[in-house]
This record gives structure tokens, C-alpha cells and sequence, in this order.
């Protein structure tokens, strides 16, 4: 007589392995939904709040412009602050490469030779502690009022959390995952590949997320203290002629750019290691 025929209820582990990533898309579907939800919520208060404070105090236009004259100024002078804004945007891209690369290859090279920083980290923090606005004119000076300027301002800023958190990810590599290593006969670049490489990740991805929020700064001094173009001559021109609204305007479109490199680096590293914690904006 034969045995009779099971089924079984339970799906089978590929389809339950299938399953954990649409399950976790779907949650950080649901998580960047509320997150650009109570972002765009934040907005909106904060827009009526500024307009309650122009409508009840009445201040002059000079000193504090309403929504409504901000909007009609990014409206006229749209072309200017899209032509600004194209100029600032390759600034900060070109920052964030340099400044990224050689943050990283800094933290590398002290992680891989520890002798190295006890001569870079003094650097390092000399460098950090000096105020932007002290070395911006030095800059301008060395290399001219064009890109370069901008862009060497822009790389200083996004150097330093960049080597730090890089450098701090590969100096705490869990000690037994290194041992183990050791056990095995790795060789130090294949440990440095397979283990401290991708433990370090999560702490490089919060220096990613802090550079792409100050990234913007950098090239707005540099702008600030000598350029022909960019976002940040225009607000120089604009506070000068007391056209607040026109000044706004020039943030408006700076808070945009900011945003946008934040969104990116968030999707960007996302991808590269989606165990690292969700900090991102998809937590506001």
C-alpha cells in the first residue's frame, strides 16, 4: 500500500528567500512615502509660518520678503538663478569627487600603515579647525577666481568626514573576524577586501551622508570671496542692491541642490550596503 501524499502548507525556502526582498521593498517604499510626506508636511508649516510673521509684523520687504515676493523673484528671474545654479552644481559635483577620493584614500593608507597617522591625523585636524573664510581668500589667490578655487574650497570641506569616518570603520573591525582571518591565512589585502572593507562601510556612508550635506559650502564661500558666477554672486549682488527676495530666491534654489545630493547619496549607498542603518531622509 502506498504512502499517502503530503502537502505542505509551508512555501519552500526559495520562495521564502524570494520573498525577504519584496518584503523589504516594500517597506522602504512605505518608509520614503511617509518620509517625503512628513518632509513636505514641515514645508508647508514652515511656509505658513513665515508668511503669518510678514502678514502680522508687516516688516519691509528689504529685511524680510514674503513667500509670495520670493516665488514672483525665482518666476523673473528664473533664467539667472537656473544659469547660477548649473555653475554652483558642477562646483559641488567636482568637490565631492575630489574630496571624496582623497578622504578615502587618506583613511586607506592610514588604516593600512598605522605609522601614517601619527603624521596625518595632526594635519588632518589643523586643517579642519582653520575657519573656511581664513583660508578662501589663500585659495582664491593660488588658484584664481574661476572653478578651480571653488572646487579645492569645496574638496577641504567634504575631506575631513570623509577620512574620519572611514579611517574610525577601519580601525574597529571586529577582532575576532580578524583573528579568524589570521587563522585561515589570509594575507592583508585579502582581509582588507573581505573584512574590514565592508565592515567599515556603514561608518564611510555616514561620512558620505554629513559631506553631501556640506558640500554646498565650500563652493558658496569660495563664491563668496571671488568668482564671476555662481549662486553665490548672485546673492552677494542681490544683498547688496537690497533685493532680499531675489536673495531668497538664490537659497531656495541652493536648499533644492542640497536636498537633491543628499537624496542621491542616501539611494547610492542604499544599494551599495543595505545593512547599513536607514538614516536617511527617509526617516524624517
Amino acid at each position: 500500500m502506498s504512502e499517502p501524499l503530503i502537502v505542505r502548507s509551508a512555501a519552500s525556502p526559495s520562495v521564502r528567500a524570494a520573498r525577504v526582498p519584496a518584503a523589504a521593498s516594500r517597506r522602504r517604499g512605505f518608509a520614503a512615502a511617509g518620509g517625503v510626506g512628513s518632509f513636505v508636511t514641515v514645508l508647508l508649516v514652515g511656509v505658513l509660518l513665515w508668511w503669518a510673521v510678514v502678514l502680522i509684523a508687516a516688516p519691509p520687504p528689504f529685511l524680510l520678503p514674503g513667500p509670495d515676493r520670493v516665488a514672483r523673484a525665482i518666476v523673473a528671474h528664473a533664467g539667472d538663478l537656473s544659469q547660477a545654479g548649473a555653475v554652483t552644481l558642477v562646483e559641488i559635483l567636482l568637490g565631492f569627487a575630489f574630496g571624496v577620493v582623497l578622504g578615502g584614500a587618506t583613511a586607506v593608507a592610514m588604516a593600512l600603515m598605522p605609522w601614517t597617522a601619527r603624521l596625518i591625523l595632526p594635519a588632518v585636524v589643523v586643517v579642519q579647525a582653520l575657519p573656511v573664510f581664513a583660508i578662501a581668500p589663500v585659495l582664491v589667490l593660488w588658484f584664481g577666481f574661476g572653478l578651480a578655487s571653488k572646487v579645492v574650497m569645496a574638496s577641504l570641506v567634504i575631506f575631513f568626514p570623509v577620512a574620519s569616518s572611514l579611517h574610525e570603520g577601519l580601525s574597529r573591525t571586529d577582532s575576532g573576524l580578524l583573528d579568524l582571518a589570521r587563522l585561515h591565512g589570509a594575507t592583508r589585502a585579502r582581509t582588507f577586501v573581505l573584512i574590514r572593507w565592508p565592515s567599515a562601510r556603514p561608518q564611510l556612508i555616514a561620512g558620505l551622508k554629513m559631506a553631501a550635506g556640506v558640500a554646498p559650502i565650500g563652493a558658496i564661500i569660495g563664491e563668496w570671496v571671488g568668482a564671476s558666477q555662481g549662486l553665490g554672486l548672485m546673492m552677494m549682488h542681490a544683498n547688496a542692491r537690497l533685493q532680499t527676495d531675489v536673495m531668497f530666491a538664490a537659497l531656495a534654489v541652493l536648499a533644492v541642490i542640497a536636498l537633491a545630493g543628499r537624496a542621491a547619496v542616501d539611494l547610492l549607498t542604499r544599494h551599495w550596503a543595505p545593512w547599513a542603518p536607514d538614516t536617511g531622509l527617509t526617516r524624517l
